[in-house]
């Protein structure tokens, strides 16, 4: 016998024993040894990763290499470089679109700008951006960007210049509607910002610092995000903003926040930072809003509230255990106001909303932006717990008045007189503003109107004091006067004013 081939055979049989036996062990006894945490994502991605196909990971939409050059080219023509100007009368009349001074405990703000007016200073000017959302010239932009200007000019990526007239501004959403007289203009087509998801590349494109027809990028950060910097007396203010990483700088607000499909999802409003310039967030008013709010623009001179009706709270682990929650999700009926649309539909205190029609909503901010969308009048489904029963009642919503009434939508006739495209202020205008009567400004070119100092969406009540109600009842007083005429009237944020018609 090979005494050197019985040891080798003694020595391997040993650690086959061996083996056999731990393996053994482990069958008998699998729970001793615990899995690492990256073993057991490892265990539960590995199956799913290997049935997903790579290009579904990012849409099979996007541009070959994941760059951003096609999406740059299609919408850097459609937006804009906004300077405004603000007279001394204006600026002691009104703050203006100020920025913040930097505070330790306030991180956000406005990105207006650089050199914004100030307060009882003399005539400056500042900048912004707007983006081209129709091809007759309508432009989205921010109403910090254009508040209380006393004239605004739009220059477009190929330089070329035009005075702009503001169609309508709300200062609830940060949003304003501008037009320019040209046609044929590139514009933004809108995309989807609820479709948005988390991750997503974006590309912001504006003009900080006048440095147009910039273009960063950075991703999705989050959505649906309550920052308290927009203010309303009534607080009707709506912020379920897009937060972004792609750097912006003053200048970029009123500017276009885009996919890599080169479609609107936001306009860019405000940063995070204790600086004023970026320091690693932006904030972006989503394209589901903007589209209505600029639609009601256009269609009614201002935007058609609708109201639920109630006071509302996000829900948390304590709320949920409070109300018997089965799940911790949607926000808690805090209050139902009475003869609101959420009462007549039967909704309670106590109730968690999680579902508005088809859209998940899981914040107070969420939710505000989804009925935001809607006018008086229209029927929502809305989903809800209440006792740990699901229910679903059909809501008509309401305005702030507790009604269902929408205005006709505002006619195109108007009447110039002097430069200035004139028609009587609707009945809305009329209560909100406390006046009996009044011709508003819609339009401004050159003319004694606009040399007087008056701006677009400003309401003649009287002339040499005696008060006036039509255009041509302008025109009369100014035709037949041989001297000055003092004229006072009203801007829709219920500033007055005063200005003097100089004779020919």
């Amino acid at each position: 016998m090979n005494i050197r081939l019985y040891v080798i055979g003694l020595f391997v049989s040993s650690l086959l024993g061996g083996a056999v036996a731990l393996t053994g062990y482990k069958l008998l006894y699998p729970n001793r040894e615990q899995e690492t945490i990256e073993q057991k994502q490892n265990n539960f991605f590995a199956p799913r990763l290997a049935n997903l196909r790579t290009d579904s990971l990012f849409g099979s939409n996007l541009p070959v290499g994941l760059n951003f050059v096609q999406a740059a080219e299609r919408v850097r023509p459609a937006v804009v470089h906004i300077k405004t100007r603000y007279d001394q009368a204006a600026s002691f009349q009104s703050e203006g679109p100020m920025e913040k001074e930097p505070e330790s405990d306030d991180w956000f703000h406005d990105f207006h700008g650089f050199d914004g007016p100030l307060k009882g200073t003399l005539p400056r000017e500042s900048a912004g951006s707007g983006v081209i959302i129709s091809a007759d010239g309508y432009i989205a932009t921010n109403n910090h960007v254009v508040e209380n200007a006393s004239s605004i000019e739009v220059v477009l990526e190929d330089r070329r210049s035009y005075s702009a007239t503001v169609i309508g501004t709300d200062p609830t959403t940060d949003l304003a509607l501008v037009k320019i007289d040209e046609d044929n203009l590139p514009f933004v087509r809108y995309g989807d910002s609820n479709r948005l998801q988390v991750g997503e590349w974006v590309m912001a494109i504006g003009n900080p610092f006048d440095l147009t027809s910039t273009v960063t990028a950075g991703i999705v950060s989050g959505k649906g995000r309550n920052i308290n910097i927009l203010k309303d007396k009534d607080n009707l203010q709506i912020e379920s903003f897009i937060q972004t990483d792609a750097a912006v700088n003053p200048g970029n607000s009123g500017g276009a926040l885009v996919n890599l499909r080169g479609e609107l999802v936001g306009i860019n409003t405000a940063i995070a930072s204790n600086t004023g310039i970026s320091q690693g967030y932006s904030f972006a008013v989503p394209v589901s809003l903007t589209k209505k709010v600029m639609d009601d623009l256009l269609r009614f001179g201002s935007v058609q509230r609708a109201l639920l009706g109630v006071r509302i709270n996000d829900v948390n682990a304590q709320k949920a255990k409070e109300n018997g929650l089965t799940k911790i999700r949607g926000v808690v009926v805090e209050d139902v106001n009475e003869k609101s649309a959420a009462q007549a539909a039967g909704l309670a205190t106590g109730d968690v909303i999680y579902k508005i029609n088809d859209q998940f909503v899981n914040s107070s901010a969420e939710l505000q932006s989804v009925v935001g969308i809607y006018r008086p009048g229209d029927r929502l489904r809305i989903w809800f717990e209440r006792e740990g029963e699901e229910r679903s009642a059909v809501v008509t919503l309401r305005s702030s008045s507790g009604n269902t009434f929408v205005p006709k939508p505002k006619s195109e006739k108007t009447i110039n007189i002097f430069g200035a495209d004139m028609a009587p202020a609707t009945p809305q205008e009329r209560k909100a503003l406390g006046i009996v009567s009044g011709v508003k400004i819609i339009r401004l070119s050159d003319g004694r109107i606009k040399n007087a100092g008056m701006r677009a969406g400003f309401i003649i009540t009287h002339m040499d004091t005696q008060p006036v109600g039509s255009a041509e009842e302008v025109f009369k007083i100014i035709n037949a006067s041989q001297r000055a005429i003092v004229v006072e009237g009203v801007y829709s944020n219920g500033t007055k004013g005063y200005h003097a018609i100089a004779p020919y």
